[in-house]
């Protein structure tokens, strides 16, 4: 589902909200709960919302090619959907599956050089990866933009 086809939440405001605002809720939640903890919250939520959007589109179950997932997952979080990141490129490395993404809300507007994690995108994709293919993951956030990465790159090695 797009953000053009899904019916709006909010029929004054939009579906959207501020990036700012997102951020806060981290920010809160990290200085409550500490990095770590916040990073499993965060982490988990993600995936229950990758699960349930990959089942929303009816591709829950479908194995879809690992090569097919970054235009199917960009899609949906990308600029045509929720605007969560940009999806680039999804591929296999040996029995890993890596899943590339920009401009992610995770990392906007952090300082170069931040160690922030993507840990809510992480989820989301990882959520959507096991839902379509139907096995389990360890993910992980490898590279990022914030530390000279070319993407904020995920990289998922099966259990």
């Amino acid at each position: 589902m797009t953000a053009t086809t899904t019916p709006s939440l909010r029929p004054h405001l939009g579906d959207f909200s501020s990036i700012v605002c997102f951020k806060a809720v981290i920010v809160g939640v990290e200085d409550t709960l500490g990095p770590d903890g916040a990073a499993v919250v965060f982490t988990r939520a993600g995936k229950v919302r990758g699960r349930d959007l990959a089942t929303e589109l009816g591709v829950a179950g479908s194995n879809v090619p690992i090569e097919q997932l970054a235009g199917l997952l960009n899609a949906a979080i990308g600029r045509d959907g929720t605007c969560l990141a940009g999806v680039t490129a999804s591929y296999r490395e040996g029995q890993n599956v890596v899943i590339e993404t920009q401009d992610t809300v995770c990392s906007a507007g952090e300082a170069m050089g931040s160690d922030r994690k993507c840990t809510f995108t992480l989820g989301a994709v990882w959520g959507a990866l096991e839902a379509i293919t139907g096995e389990l993951y360890l993910g992980e956030h490898t590279d990022s933009v914030l530390r000279g990465g070319t993407s904020d790159k995920f990289v998922f090695s099966p259990l």
